[in-house]
């Protein structure tokens, strides 16, 4: 339930009350637990109170003692005085104490926002860190109305939940109810959202609930029962989600985020390295939460798994989301860059072989594996997914992961060919499904995104070896010279050097990248978007020739929406492959005369077109 307005009440953490303020933490293993506190904002002599055990592990005091602003922590069986897990500030780091806020205090312009329909989203994803200079939330504020002016329509922040250090990508963080205070903390936070809601920008938040970081993160050490220590994963030990005060740990976490700052949807990332053993899937109940909690706005929730699977998306029938609203789609990421680049390390082999084939499936029916063997990964993949509608997935040529993830955090526009770029790009914007640009990509911007931490001791060295380890044996690093410029994840340079380049829109090139994009998602924005509040499933179908493909998709209105795309240097001639083109109204084209040409059965080289018609235009092949 919620507090008050837009405060909403946790079972764990701190619940502030002027008559006295509710600290409570779970650690059913402990003889004693003590409440440490200073009497001011500034770090000072610290008092305890001794709390009182409750049922099930539960501890708790309720005091006026402790003012907002003031520093408060836990003292465990006489050990460290450590940071509240579900602290809503930080008077410092991870190392410090927490700090204790009233949030009904914040003065929202927007409280009576409504959010968009999913099928409005244009995701723009953002590292704060990195997005400006300055690196904080206020100074994404001076720079939303570029975004309104590209035709984003929702901007996604990677975690910000407090990690250690000053700069990372986020996905380590150890407090998840608490903002990072070098973006600017909660208040910062929630001045970017209001200043987001006040141009019509929803903002959504990648939330990590299947690890915590591995510095600053003191659960272990007062509630190992929050973990299954027998069970592994990549991050270690797995979260305990058969236990109810670990679960409601995560699921007030999703509720928070989106009552107490009026976010406007969450993506769970890695959800297949969730290790849930109960009978409810974590994120079905959460999902299922979130919809019978928040019924006043548009909320959404969109997922990253790479299990290709499909129950946490389906529709109802009523075309209704009753979970989730979309899943993130790395098969369509792997054709565009196979398609782009020619690249075949890693997972990239398994979309080498026919890439425009299953670009076009992934494009007509959502995953490219839906139960077919992967190579890579010595096993089936998937789940049948031409049932969905297109709105269903989240498609991207570019993500942090994707660019990020690679030895020097090179980007797609660095890496390919103009035209490919291009044409990919129009393929993105103008597909059905919802399209996800990472910062920068609106005009062009080719400047590296790196990975970076800032750990130190052991642990920065761990991560440092460790990261060039991972690329030994890729073909960056044939030239024995490659590791000497490897760039090392806790070098601040490697931070630094990953920062958008904002003067770049100044240049021609770049001006022009941008006109091309926005022009784009005017085009999606006047035709496409009204298409897609109730875009069946079921109905996606293409045709594949080579590297020429055709995909159509049936709508509401009993109209097609198709694309017709030619990634090769030569002429297609479509020929007696389609009929009706004569009849097609174009849509958009990345060439002057290319509808005038399709109409005759022809593509030239690198062409893409999209046109609505009232039967489909080919006879599938896939």
């Amino acid at each position: 339930m919620t507090l008050g307005r837009f405060a909403f009440d946790t079972r764990w953490g701190a619940r502030f009350d002027p008559s006295g303020t509710r600290f409570t933490l779970w650690a059913p293993g402990a003889r004693s637990v003590e409440l440490g506190y200073t009497t001011g904002s500034a770090i000072g002599p610290v008092e305890y109170r001794m709390m009182q055990r409750g049922d099930d592990g539960w501890w708790e005091i309720t005091t006026d003692l402790v003012q907002p602003g003031a520093g408060y922590g836990f003292r465990v069986d006489g050990g460290r005085l450590v940071a509240d897990p579900a602290a809503r500030a930080q008077m410092g780091d991870v190392h410090w104490l927490s700090r204790l806020i009233d949030p009904e205090t914040f003065g929202w312009t927007t409280a009576d926002w409504k959010g968009r329909p999913w099928h409005e989203c244009v995701f723009y994803e953002m590292h704060v860190g990195t997005f400006t200079p300055e690196g904080t939330f206020e100074a994404i504020i001076a720079r939303l109305d570029h975004l309104v002016a590209t035709g984003i329509t929702a901007i996604e922040l990677l975690p910000i939940a407090q990690f250690s250090g000053q700069r990372g990508w986020g996905y380590d963080g150890v407090l998840l109810y608490c903002p990072h205070q070098v973006y600017g903390g909660p208040e910062g936070l929630k001045q970017l959202v209001d200043a987001a809601h006040q141009r019509g920008l929803m903002v959504f938040l990648d939330v990590v609930y299947n690890h915590f970081g591995p510095e600053g993160n003191h659960l272990p050490a007062y509630a190992p029962e929050f973990y299954h220590s027998e069970v592994s994963t990549p991050w270690g030990p797995a979260i305990a989600y058969d236990l109810e005060p670990v679960r409601q740990f995560m699921i007030e976490n999703a509720l928070y985020w989106l009552e107490e700052f009026r976010i406007d949807g969450l993506r769970l990332d890695a959800i297949d390295s969730i290790k849930d053993t109960t009978d409810v899937p974590l994120v079905r109940e959460l999902a299922a939460r979130v919809r019978e909690v928040i019924t006043d706005r548009h909320v959404h929730i969109t997922t990253e798994d790479d299990r290709n699977i499909t129950w946490h998306i389906e529709r109802g029938e009523d075309c209704s989301i009753p979970l989730v609203s979309g899943e993130w789609n790395d098969d369509f990421h792997h054709t565009a860059h196979v398609l782009a680049v020619a690249e075949q390390e890693g997972y990239y082999e398994d979309y080498a072989f026919d890439s425009a084939a299953q670009m076009a499936k992934s494009l007509a029916t959502g995953f490219v594996y839906q139960g077919e063997m992967s190579r890579h990964r010595e096993k089936a993949i998937g789940s049948p997914s031409g049932h969905l509608p297109p709105t269903a997935f989240v498609n991207f040529i570019q993500n942090h992961d994707q660019i990020g993830n690679r030895a020097f955090g090179d980007r797609l526009k660095f890496l390919s060919s103009v035209r490919a770029f291009d044409c990919l790009q129009a393929i993105l914007l103008l597909s059905p499904q919802i399209p996800l640009m990472f910062q920068g990509d609106e005009f062009g911007d080719t400047t590296p995104f790196c990975y970076f931490t800032d750990f130190h001791g052991e642990l920065g060295s761990a991560v440092s070896q460790g990261r060039k380890l991972e690329f030994s044996s890729f073909s960056a690093f044939e030239d024995p010279q490659a590791a000497e410029v490897f760039p090392d994840p806790n070098d601040e340079s490697t931070f630094i050097v990953s920062k958008l380049d904002w003067d770049l829109l100044r240049m021609p090139t770049h001006k022009r990248c941008f006109q091309v994009t926005s022009n784009l998602l005017r085009v999606r924005r006047d035709v496409l978007m009204p298409l897609l509040a109730d875009i069946p499933g079921g109905g996606g179908a293409a045709m594949v020739d080579g590297r020429k493909f055709a995909v159509s998709w049936p709508l509401a209105d009993g109209r097609f929406y198709s694309l017709f795309a030619n990634l090769t240097d030569e002429t297609w001639a479509i020929g007696s492959a389609a009929q009706g083109l004569a009849g097609a109204e174009p849509v958009y084209s990345n060439h002057l005369h290319a509808p005038e040409d399709l109409r005759e059965g022809r593509l030239s080289a690198y062409t893409v077109v999209f046109t609505l018609s009232q039967e489909r235009l080919f006879e599938p092949t896939l």
